[in-house]
């Protein structure tokens, strides 16, 4: 009988700096996906709210300690972190842990290197730290995140992982060859 093996979705994936840009896999932890029934949006409410946090506004994220809740359609957030109690009837919640891995990507060439593979207005007036946006990451499926002026934080499809950082590997290397 043949014995699986626990691996992360970076396994043998190391932070890399290259060309202004620095790519850092992220640790794995709780993820919930919070989809809100019709009309349990103050319910839900009442319960984000004992960790801090609101249901945020279309294309927004919010933090409150090691929880953070980041808008990701209609009606439909990721939660990650610890689950309020009292979500029962409000909304559907399902454990998104294992389905979804995440890059941090910083460094003053970060937005140049995401705008090879994102078609968003990436410019700091439009999309500004607090803001979060599903788009694609060239084919690949995902959440935009802006954590800072030259810092962002990726979701995608565990399946899809190491193509997305791939993608976005080669765009440093890219960017390293424009340079000199």
């Amino acid at each position: 009988m043949p014995e699986l093996i626990a691996k992360g979705p970076f396994d043998g994936q190391a932070e890399r700096t290259k060309a202004g840009v620095t790519l850092t896999p992220l640790a794995e932890g709780p993820l919930w996906s919070v989809a809100l029934f019709p009309g349990g949006a103050k319910g839900a409410a009442k319960a984000l709210k004992a960790l801090g946090l609101v249901f945020p506004a279309p294309g927004t994220w919010a933090q409150n300690g090691e929880a953070r809740i980041v808008w990701t359609g209609r009606d439909q957030a990721l939660l990650s972190g610890p689950l309020p109690g009292g979500l029962d009837g409000h909304a559907a919640v399902t454990d998104q842990s294992g389905g979804w891995a995440g890059i941090a990507l910083s460094g003053p060439a970060a937005r140049a290197a995401l705008a090879r593979l994102v078609a968003l207005d990436l410019r700091p007036a439009v999309f500004g730290p607090g803001q979060a946006a599903r788009c694609g990451l060239n084919h690949v499926p995902a959440v935009l995140i802006c954590t800072g002026a030259e810092a962002f934080e990726l979701r995608v499809f565990r399946s899809m992982a190491r193509t997305a950082w791939h993608e976005l590997a080669q765009v440093q290397d890219h960017l390293e060859a424009r340079a000199g």
